[in-house]
């Protein structure tokens, strides 16, 4: 599918198998502000990148990657990660965006917007009844898009370390 970022015509194709490495380079991008006290940036991104890898190798049902390119050149600018959920309170299907980055350089020119918008018309395409993230409390870069298109706080996940 192409989509308009900015400036730049973007190709977001599913994720293919020499993906794998541009994929799992984001990782760090995806730890890359504040994170709460309790938590070190390479636990987070080893979990993370744990994670991906299982969803890379083993490709579960209800799990999608994608992957932003420019359409003119081919050059990968980012990666969507999708799974769909059922709702807890209504059973009804969700789409939760589990992953989304940007490379480093690609930032500030519409490619997480384009994104976060192609995971609405998946959602939609797919008859769920919302679309789901969480971001943390520090990446507030991330937190101002979300809440500038449209997301909402639903439930606060708090933590107390033992």
């Amino acid at each position: 599918m192409h989509i308009q970022a900015g400036d730049t015509e973007l190709l977001i194709r599913s994720a293919e198998a020499d993906d794998d490495d541009f994929i799992l380079g984001l990782v760090e991008r995806l730890v890359d502000f504040e994170l709460p006290k309790w938590r070190k940036k390479n636990v987070v991104s080893e979990g993370i990148r744990r994670d991906l890898i299982k969803h890379l190798e083993n490709q579960p049902p209800g799990s999608f990657l994608f992957v932003a390119e420019d359409a003119s050149d081919g050059k990968r600018l980012g990666f969507l990660h999708l799974q769909t959920v059922t709702d807890f309170f209504t059973g009804h299907l969700n789409c939760h965006v589990s992953d989304v980055a940007v490379a480093k350089g690609a930032d500030g020119k519409g490619i997480g917007r384009a994104l976060i918008g192609y995971a609405e018309d998946f959602a939609r395409e797919h008859r769920c009844e919302r679309l789901t993230l969480a971001v943390f409390p520090g990446n507030t870069r991330a937190r101002e898009l979300y809440e500038g298109i449209g997301f909402g706080v639903e439930l606060l996940r708090m933590t107390k370390p033992l």
